[in-house]
């Protein structure tokens, strides 16, 4: 009650007009400022948040290519390995070929050079029974053509055979 009774209106009035113009004056002069810097601050947080965006999208967007890349380079190398397991098969049953090839051609010789061996001890047989049976012959004759009348008999036993050739 005590500060009723002390109210001045010139005071009141003289206070009132130095806030308003304090509030002029800090409006013009500090709040400006101040809600310029924080409509800044604001701008760069929202650039930054927006930045952020755009990083974390790229990075999803490295890891699928990545991830795109390893599937290729597996699909690839999967590609190799069997071109690498077919090329190694295709060496492995030529060189069977070859060597089954080369096994027949060396059998066909022997048998061709067995043939050929037998055939030539079969002739050299043949020659050396046909010289020792003429031998024997021979020397068989020799005993009993020992005379003139053995001989006689031989030859008219041979005219008399009819031809035998």
């Amino acid at each position: 009650m005590e500060l009723i009774n002390q109210f001045s209106s010139g005071l009141f009035i003289i206070q009132s007009i130095i806030f308003i113009g304090l509030l002029l004056l800090l409006g013009k002069f500090a709040w400006k400022p101040i809600l310029n810097s924080i409509n800044e601050r604001e701008s760069n947080i929202m650039d930054a948040l927006n930045q952020a965006q755009l990083a974390k999208e790229e990075m999803a967007q490295l890891k699928s290519d990545n991830e795109r890349i390893i599937r290729e380079a597996k699909a690839e190398r999967d590609a190799i390995l069997k071109e690498a397991r077919e090329i190694k098969e295709k060496i492995v049953s030529d060189a069977k070929e070859a060597a089954k090839s080369e096994g027949d051609k060396m059998i066909a010789q022997a048998r061709e050079s067995i043939i050929a061996e037998k055939s030539a001890a079969v002739a050299e047989i043949k020659s050396q029974i046909g010289t020792l049976s003429v031998q024997v012959a021979e020397s068989i004759l020799k005993q009993k053509l020992d005379n003139a009348d053995a001989q006689n008999q031989l030859v008219e036993n041979i005219l008399n055979q009819p031809n035998q050739n």
